[in-house]
């Protein structure tokens, strides 16, 4: 009986991370890379200020990685993944929205001139 269940969870493995391995995966990966990379950037700033700090970066790292999770999730046609990341993406434009709009005239010109 065990080694049927290891054969069955080993096949299963298989077909998920080999067997089904494709450049959408990559992509995938990536993305989550990406969407992970916001919460190390947030735990560091917070850690060097001893309180809870939300650096500009989490909210570009929000914005690249919910995008390409919403590309893998639209080419997979996954209604929930979809939905998630569709309204998730319009929160971090929206908070970086606020944010540019918040913020004194020279840091402003100071990201436009980095962004160029």
């Amino acid at each position: 009986m065990l080694i049927d269940i290891a054969r069955a969870v080993g096949g299963y493995l298989h077909d998920v991370f080999v067997f089904n391995f494709d450049w959408w995966v990559v992509l995938g990966f990536i993305a989550q890379a990406m969407f992970t990379m916001r919460f190390l950037v947030q735990w560091l700033a917070s850690e060097r200020a001893g309180k809870s700090v939300m650096p500009l970066a989490f909210w570009f790292f929000s914005i690249a990685g919910g995008l390409l999770l919403l590309v893998y999730a639209l080419y997979r046609k996954d209604p929930v993944f979809i939905i998630g990341q569709a309204f998730g993406v319009f929160v971090y434009l929206r908070n970086l929205q606020f944010i540019m709009r918040t913020a004194p005239a020279p840091a402003r010109r100071r990201a436009v001139r980095r962004r160029r």
